[in-house]
């Protein structure tokens, strides 16, 4: 009896949410209910309209504080709330049926002309509905659903009763269907659309919202703490719930028997209208059947993402966390099968969101959604403050490490700002790096490494990340692990090393043959490998990072000497004296410090960086060469040109790649060199030239071949000196270059006038200028 009293309970409830306007009035106003004996007499007396009727003014401590209006208007198939502002504090409704409203000026001149439907007590006002038309001032506007229906039975769907205008009490057979265009609306007001579903010719949906905070008595039923829970969101959920409710009385008359099983499958399939109806013939919501594996019905609608039955359900009192035999809850099956609405949902009603379920594999909904890469759900977790980001399951996974077996990049940034240890290890002694390595993704396998995540981690076999990054074939993940210093010689336990590990068979396969040819002196590690040859790393000059002098070049580096700026910020303004000397600043900090999109590339202008001699920051934003090479490239044996440079990272346009560093060389120098493959003109127009010459003092630069196509371009950059004579040579992307693509730049036409007696160009472009079928002019092989 208690269980039936609550169902019942619950009903009439959800009922007052659908017919309750945006607010709650005192009690001084008109009340709209009567008796059941009374709402007998009145089914057999032709109801009037009270449109033109104003009811008792609402005191202002009733009414919400931005005094709001209060009408919804039925436009094209949508429910609209308007946001206007009332004037005037009298309340008006079209009938009995509607709550009281206080509306702005614009919608009392709807409500006096008849435009308010008296059923529903949404405004009629474009879209298709019917009008009577009792006069030919005036048009009576309503919903083919709201009519007035007296005589033998109440239910048109039995055919019993007359229809009638539920404002006039005109023969409804006689009213015209019309529609109204949405731009002949005579409303002004702002209208926010507040539903999905409204049907002009049916019965309409429900209200724009659900009051989320009205004063509830004991006729609230089973609610918790006597608090309304959070109502359903507009959408095809809500609709669906409240076509079920509105069809109920209907329903309730066939006195139909139900058995508690039932509610399991009514609930799995979504059949909202019976799962309502028998939880108001008193099914135990709560219910949990043997024979389906004691989960109850708020298992399956959450299962399904069934959200207007999950709310049915937890209204009537389901246990939110109720438990079937594995254990799992409702909000862990909404989890696991991504039913983002439904877990929020769940989780604003109670449900407990740190839960184990030991006795299967010692999941939570964390490694659940970590495991999926549902970053939503995963914030949804996170911000409840509840949940161990650190929890290992049964096999000692956390949820980072399924985030990282399976590749879910945002998600191991969101667990990495919230604390996530990536040094714990799995119950096989595995760490999250293993399980990057394993997995292949050299982004995840680098955000671990900047963790904290040792290199040196081995697991029970014995393995490194760099044992198991080799033998699956992951040459990123390889390079990556090398240039951070993994040691290339240790012996799992049976005694394999990371280099008898490799995967000789696969396409990736690549031989390391140094780990870092610049021996620490860039910013970033240069490995050098080869898969073509035995040829070893090129070991016949010395690897220097900036230019060198082997003779007094009478460089004039006298600090007094600069020109420099004076600016106390990061040198964004117009006025920064070193940009000026550039003609502008052309480095886009927004962008990452790269070149602007103007930069000419065909005759890049000269680029004055900041120098010791400015105030500015040594952080500003024109101080991009001078800082070094930030982007991970390679050394690499190429099929047909020698040793070569790749990308091994995407690189955007305009990025700074490296410097073309060696010695400093007077171009009398340069003559009587014996090999001038490695000589770079600094092209000075202004007295003697000078060259840098590569090839015994160099950078990585100096295996950079050629490309007809090039995507580097080279610019003349001051930093230290402004000395015209010595300009630094930096190399640009002049394009978005993709990882593991070849680095080059054009060598010029005076180049290959001398090397095309030797050899022909081998880049393979379709633009190439220089092949053997040209029968131009060859390309040099380093």
């Amino acid at each position: 009896m208690l269980m039936s009293f609550c169902i019942e309970h619950l009903f009439k409830w959800t009922l007052a949410l659908i017919n309750e306007r945006h607010t709650k009035f005192d009690d001084s106003l008109p009340s709209t209910e009567g008796s059941d004996a009374g709402d007998t007499e009145r089914l057999e007396e032709l109801p009037l309209c009270s449109c033109r009727m104003e009811a008792p003014r609402v005191d202002s401590t009733s009414h919400r504080v931005s005094r709001q209006c209060m009408a919804t208007e039925s436009i094209n198939g949508e429910l609209r709330a308007c946001a206007d502002r009332t004037i005037k504090g009298e309340t008006m409704r079209p009938s009995s049926r509607v709550s009281l409203m206080v509306l702005c000026d614009v919608h009392r001149s709807h409500m006096v002309k008849h435009h308010c439907c008296p059923g529903c007590g949404y405004f009629c006002i474009a879209g298709t509905f019917l009008e009577c038309c009792p006069d030919q001032r005036i048009a009576h506007r309503f919903h083919r659903g709201c009519v007035t229906v007296l005589g033998s039975g109440r239910s048109r769907a039995n055919g019993g009763g007359m229809l009638f205008c539920p404002h006039c009490g005109e023969d409804a057979s006689e009213a015209q269907e019309v529609t109204i265009p949405s731009f002949s609306s005579a409303t002004a007001s702002a209208t926010t659309v507040v539903t999905m579903s409204a049907s002009s010719t049916t019965t309409p949906s429900l209200p724009p919202s659900v009051p989320t905070a009205p004063s509830l008595t004991a006729s609230t039923g089973g609610m918790k703490d006597g608090k309304i829970p959070s109502a359903l969101p507009p959408g095809p959920s809500r609709a669906s719930l409240q076509k079920a409710i509105l069809t109920q009385d209907t329903e309730r008359r066939k006195k139909l028997r139900f058995h508690p099983r039932q509610l399991y499958p009514a609930a799995k399939q979504g059949e909202v209208q019976r799962v309502l109806l028998m939880l108001m013939e008193g099914i135990d919501p709560t219910y949990q059947p043997d024979s389906q594996n004691r989960r109850s019905a708020l298992h399956a609608a959450a299962q399904r993402g069934l959200l207007e039955v999950c709310y049915i359900l937890v209204q009537a009192g389901a246990q939110v966390d109720a438990q079937d035999k594995d254990l799992r809850t409702p909000l862990l099956e909404a989890i696991i099968n991504n039913h983002i609405e439904v877990a929020h949902y769940l989780i604003q009603n109670g449900a407990t969101v740190y839960h184990v379920v030991s006795i299967c594999d010692g999941y939570t909904g964390l490694h659940h959604a970590a495991k999926l890469g549902n970053l939503e759900i995963v914030n949804m977790l996170l911000e409840t403050g509840q949940v161990d980001v650190n929890a290992q399951d049964n096999g000692g996974w956390t949820p980072i490490i399924w985030s990282a077996e399976h590749k879910h990049v945002d998600v191991i940034k969101v667990l990495l700002n919230r604390g996530a240890d990536v040094t714990i290890s799995d119950k096989e002694l595995n760490v999250c790096l293993h399980w990057a390595a394993y997995a292949g993704n050299v982004d995840i396998a680098e955000l671990v490494l900047n963790s904290g995540c040792s290199l040196a981690s081995v697991n029970m076999h014995g393995d490194t990340p760099l044992h198991i990054a080799a033998r699956e074939g992951y040459l990123e993940c390889v390079t990556l692990f090398l240039s951070r210093g993994a040691d290339i010689d240790i012996m799992n336990r049976e005694g394999d090393t990371p280099l008898s590990l490799a995967r000789v068979d696969t396409p990736n396969y690549q031989q390391v043959v140094v780990v870092d040819i610049a021996q620490g002196y860039e910013n970033v590690p240069i490995p050098c490998v080869n898969a073509v040859d035995d040829e070893g790393c090129p070991s016949d000059y010395k690897y220097v990072s900036e230019n060198c002098e082997t003779s007094a070049m009478n460089i004039d580096r006298n600090i007094t000497h600069l020109q420099h700026c004076s600016c106390s910020d990061d040198c964004s303004s117009s006025n920064c004296l070193c940009g000026q000397l550039s003609i502008r600043c052309w480095y886009d900090k927004v962008s990452g410090n790269r070149l602007l999109q103007e930069f000419n590339k065909i005759e890049p202008p000269l680029i004055f960086e900041c120098n010791m001699a400015c105030s500015c920051y040594r952080t500003c934003k024109n101080r991009v060469v001078q800082a070094g090479i930030k982007v991970r490239l390679q050394l690499y044996r190429t099929e047909k040109m020698g040793w070569g440079v790749r990308a091994l990272q995407d690189i955007p346009q305009g990025s700074f790649i490296c410097e073309y560093v060696g010695e400093l060389i007077s171009d009398a120098e340069a003559d009587v060199r014996e090999d001038d493959s490695y000589l770079f003109d600094l092209d000075n127009k202004d007295g003697e030239v000078y060259c840098i010459d590569a090839r015994y003092y160099g950078n990585i630069s100096r295996f950079i071949n050629h490309l007809c196509d090039p995507n580097l371009i080279p610019v003349r950059v001051f930093m230290l000196h402004q000395d015209l004579r010595f300009p630094r040579i930096a190399f640009f992307s002049s394009r978005d270059i993709h990882s593991g693509q070849e680095l080059g730049f054009d060598y010029g036409d005076r180049f290959w006038d001398i090397k095309s007696k030797y050899f022909t160009c081998q880049c393979g472009s379709e633009k190439c200028k220089h092949s053997a079928e040209s029968s131009l002019s060859p390309h040099w092989t380093q």
